[in-house]
């Protein structure tokens, strides 16, 4: 940062600008904790060396809220992948089901928006196609925040929905599914480079907000990656560059996911593993009859109080997959 060149680059300056703030506030509050753990120790050795003073209760009400936080910055330690301090871009997509599926995908987008927020993380929308009764067909968000894909990353896949369906006349029980998808802006996405002769560039009419000016100009872009078959869209900014630089940031964030996942899949066929498709992985149920349920089928952890979940109370889900990812598997 002492660099007098440092600033020249204004996008990676600001990331590293913020990385070492996170540091410093990280590195400050281990160090008063040292030192609060250090005049405690202090304190109960001088209560054993002088029996007419009795402060024992005080200093075991005292280590228990020191032992409570350290607990708490100790679980940062979970947080050991490449990009888990990165911010993310998670796509919400209705799978097969008609408005059922679309309702439920529109309800898993409030249940992370509800924990994003929760966290303190920014979130701004990026896309969204509404669904034709209720919900959304798919919609993209990206979330700012330090440790924003470390805490998301485990709601990657797809999600299973049975409930009595408020869109049938004759309340029959209905399972829908929804996926989602998450991966983190990389910091190094810039070494992607991308031909123009591969793109397939649209514009069409925005959906989105922003007043009526979106609605009568051709601002949204669609962007198709012909090569691969990856499409992404933007929407929401009132200005078709906008749109577009939007688009063309997530179609790099998504390039590179994919060359990351190539390697990882080499290195695991030459290690003989399997690895199985993301849409064939059906890693959390939801269940709202005839019994409540929430159960996450990779780590065993569940609860009877979907409706808590549904409003973003996830943290205990993110607790257990980021510990059974450290879990040696069976």
């Amino acid at each position: 940062m002492n660099d007098p060149d440092f600033w020249q680059h204004s996008d990676a300056a600001g990331r590293i600008s913020k990385r070492v703030s996170n540091l410093g506030k990280e590195i400050s509050d281990w160090e008063r904790l040292q030192k609060d753990v250090s005049e405690l120790l202090a304190l109960a050795q001088e209560d054993r060396a002088d029996q007419s003073v009795n402060i024992t209760q005080e200093i075991e009400a005292e280590m228990n809220r020191l032992v409570a936080e350290i607990e708490k910055k100790e679980f940062i330690i979970l947080f050991d992948g490449k990009y888990d301090r990165s911010d993310a871009i998670v796509s919400f997509h209705a799978g097969s089901g008609g408005t059922d599926s679309m309702d439920w995908a529109g309800m898993l987008e409030r249940m992370i928006i509800r924990f994003c927020e929760n966290k303190g993380f920014e979130v701004k929308e990026i896309d969204r196609h509404a669904g034709d009764v209720a919900g959304i067909k798919s919609s993209t968000i990206e979330v700012k925040g330090e440790f924003a894909y470390g805490w998301l990353k485990g709601e990657a896949g797809v999600h299973r929905l049975v409930r009595i369906s408020p869109f049938d006349a004759e309340q029959m029980r209905h399972t829908s599914f929804a996926l989602i998808d998450i991966v983190p802006v990389f910091d190094d996405v810039e070494e992607v480079t991308i031909d123009p002769k591969d793109l397939r560039i649209d514009t069409f009419l925005s959906s989105g907000h922003g007043g009526q000016s979106v609605q009568t100009t051709y601002s949204a872009v669609r962007i198709v990656h012909i090569p691969t078959g990856i499409m992404v869209s933007c929407q929401n900014e009132r200005s078709q560059l906008q749109n577009r630089e939007i688009a063309m940031k997530v179609l790099k964030v998504k390039l590179f996911q994919k060359r990351l996942e190539a390697q990882q899949a080499e290195r695991a066929e030459v290690r003989g593993e399997v690895v199985s498709a993301e849409w064939g992985n059906q890693i959390r149920s939801y269940v709202l009859h005839p019994y409540k349920m929430v159960k996450d089928h990779r780590t065993g952890y569940e609860t009877q109080d979907p409706f808590a979940v549904l409003e973003g109370d996830l943290d205990r889900f993110e607790e257990e997959y980021l510990k059974w990812r450290k879990a040696p598997q069976v």
